[in-house]
């Protein structure tokens, strides 16, 4: 099948002063030089240099090979066996696929701090997603215990003998350092079980050991494989868009929820907005409930829409029968918004069409084993880019650092915002989008801290997630 390119990316009229053009020219200067807070520390040696016409293709889908870097995870010499001891923790893992993974690798770390065996975690059946699933549906259980054994002890369950044990239930503190563990090591003089309500973000993403960072790692990289089910279907997968030619994960997060929670209307009919602002408002554990939609747009605290994402991929210079796999759940609105994504890339591939309806059947009402597919095909892809910062974001794009820095696009959404509502000059705007992002690719840079100006613990909300970039901990230079 010939797919025919759209004749233009955008229809907007060219300004006829010359000055105007002067002076948006230096807006995006400026613009580009606000957008680099956040990648400030690349290691701007590394980069490639400016590439002749010839080689332009290339650099839309590789990454140079890692940039020279690799994942190192071995521990130090100094790093002893895990001890057999009759002290035992009990998780329930909070969250969506993600947030369970990166909480239990988190729990991993904890039970070695504290000197105690860890029980299989329990996964959280009352989120968003409804999901019966154990952990033996969606990881591979014997990989797990086996993998760890000499970093933590780890069980199937509680023995019986200690089902009556004095236990602890404790809610530990957000972002905790490894102090704060050894502190609560003294719950062990009175009992022996301590219960962990919540899994998430347990453990702080700067200033720990090193063997316990490098630990998270090999737990979250190595030790969390997927079950032997959600692999095999992964890799197949996989190879059917390979075999296409290169492909895009684009991790859409324009599904009901995320709009509903964030407040971002941009473009929808009053019908729509009202039946988001429903949702909001009777979702209890949401605690913003009026929200200036305009005001989230124009911080880059909206989503992008698929219309918007795909003015940014052709910018870019994504040619347009680029095959782009959507990584979401339903999108709001269907059919109706999607077009304006397809309008520029008509090759648009969701799981459900990329698989057999037999394939699907064992997964279909488990929506974290579906979201695992998600997880493996973006991990794997040539080019991953999301619409929104979230879970699944951070994972995969620390994932594909550790694994030699892949390709990972993250757009500038406050930037492409202010661009896309002034910007009138089509050649303008393409040249100032390829300019902001030339430097959010994902090449090397240390994690970076807290924002400035922020006291007290509120300061390590701000941090850059450890599980979004382990470098320097978990990758060296060769």
């Amino acid at each position: 099948m010939v797919i025919s390119r759209p004749s233009s990316l955008l229809r907007f009229p060219s300004p006829s002063i010359s000055l105007y053009v002067l002076l948006v020219f230096c807006f995006s200067v400026l613009l580009f030089f606000f957008s680099q807070r956040q990648i400030s520390e690349v290691d701007t040696g590394l980069l490639l240099p400016e590439a002749p016409p010839s080689v332009l293709e290339d650099q839309l889908w590789h990454s140079s090979s890692g940039y020279g870097y690799h994942s190192c995870v071995k521990p130090t010499q100094k790093y002893e066996a895990a001890k057999v001891v009759d002290r035992y923790i009990t998780v329930n893992s909070n969250g969506g696929l993600n947030q369970m993974r990166t909480g239990i690798s988190d729990m991993v770390a904890v039970a070695r701090i504290m000197n105690a065996t860890l029980v299989i975690p329990r996964l959280d059946k009352r989120s968003f997603w409804q999901d019966s699933s154990t952990f033996a549906d969606i990881f591979d259980e014997p990989h797990f215990m086996q993998s760890l054994q000499r970093d933590v002890r780890i069980v199937q369950q509680l023995p019986k003998e200690f089902e009556s044990a004095p236990r602890a239930r404790k809610h530990l503190t957000s972002w905790a350092s490894a102090k704060y563990y050894e502190d609560l090591s003294q719950l062990w003089k009175d009992h022996q079980v301590i219960h962990v309500p919540k899994s998430d973000s347990r453990l702080a993403n700067n200033d720990l050991p090193i063997d316990i960072q490098k630990l998270r790692c090999r737990a979250l990289y190595g030790a969390l494989r997927f079950s032997s089910p959600i692999e095999e279907l992964g890799k197949k997968l996989v190879d059917r868009l390979r075999s296409r030619g290169h492909y895009i994960a684009l991790h859409l997060r324009y599904e009901k929820d995320m709009l509903a929670f964030t407040g971002c209307t941009h473009g929808l009919s009053e019908a729509e907005i009202e039946e988001l602002r429903t949702m909001r408002m009777s979702t209890n554990h949401w605690k913003m409930k009026n929200i200036n939609s305009t005001e989230q747009r124009n911080e880059g605290s909206c989503p992008l829409t698929p219309k918007e994402i795909g003015i940014f991929l052709r910018t870019l210079g994504y040619p347009a029968y680029t095959w782009i796999y959507v990584a979401a759940g339903e999108i709001f609105g269907g059919k109706k918004y999607l077009e304006d994504l397809r309008f520029n890339f008509p090759n648009l591939v969701f799981k459900n069409n990329l698989a057999t309806r037999e394939e699907m059947e064992e997964f279909v009402s488990h929506a974290t084993q579906t979201a695992a597919l998600d997880y493996i095909i973006s991990v794997e892809s040539d080019v991953f880019v999301s619409s929104y910062t979230g879970n699944m974001a951070r994972a995969v794009e620390g994932h594909r650092r550790f694994l030699g820095h892949r390709k990972t696009i993250t757009p500038d959404r406050k930037g492409l915002v202010e661009l896309f509502d002034k910007m009138e000059n089509e050649e303008l705007m393409k040249k100032t989008i390829t300019q902001i992002h030339k430097l959010r690719q994902g090449a090397p840079r240390r994690r970076y801290g807290s924002l400035p100006g922020i006291k007290g613990r509120q300061r390590l909300r701000t941090e850059e997630s450890f599980y979004q970039n382990p470098f320097p901990e978990c990758i060296c230079p060769t």
